[in-house]
């Protein structure tokens, strides 16, 4: 039974049904989770719309507030955990938190300095194959920069899955390969 300080952040479609109760199956298997609201209240039916408010925002303005949702817990040892674009910015919060105890990606990566540093982090990525946002092509070049960073990392690959597969609400949605990937998470947690 784990019992880790997780920071959850949502997706391009906003702080939507299936962050909390991503957010209540970790609850239910002993962590405790945070699930802060980068888009102040606003949630999006479609990728382009949660883009566009994205742009609006500002990559910066984002992070930022994402530092300041995670830095009242990071004294604590935090995992960082993420759908999509969620899993981009638990990815920058992680590599920038020498306290990290993991970082925990779902349909999403982002891209990391060449200085950038993750000494022996775990890392665990969830991924459709193939995805759309996520190409092969980009997938190796970024394990390999995380390994070269020093990050532990492991990728579970969901062959025909939808981009976002963990979210009922969304017709990504696929109930085998989302159980596997909670499964699988659930034991990386009780590992970290």
């Amino acid at each position: 039974m784990g019992d880790m300080n997780i920071m959850l952040f949502h997706s391009t479609y906003g702080l939507r049904p299936a962050v909390h109760a991503a957010a209540d199956r970790l609850r239910a298997a002993g962590h405790r989770v945070e699930v802060p609201d980068l888009f102040e209240g606003r949630t999006f039916a479609t990728v382009e719309e949660g883009i566009a408010h994205q742009e609006e925002i500002g990559r910066d303005e984002l992070l930022k507030r994402a530092v300041l949702a995670a830095a009242p817990h990071s004294d604590q040892g935090l995992v960082y955990a993420g759908f999509s674009f969620g899993g981009s910015v638990a990815q920058h919060l992680a590599l920038a938190d020498d306290k990290a105890r993991g970082l925990l990606l779902l349909h999403g990566t982002a891209d990391l300095a060449e200085d950038a540093s993750a000494d022996e982090l775990p890392v665990q990525l969830h991924i459709a194959d193939p995805d759309p946002f996520e190409p092969h092509d980009w997938l190796t070049a970024w394990y390999l920069r995380m390994r070269r960073a020093g990050a532990d990392v492991e990728v579970h690959t969901y062959p025909g899955a939808g981009h976002l597969f963990t979210d009922p609400d969304l017709d990504d949605y696929d109930a085998e390969s989302a159980e596997e990937a909670w499964k699988v998470s659930l034991g990386f947690l009780d590992t970290l």
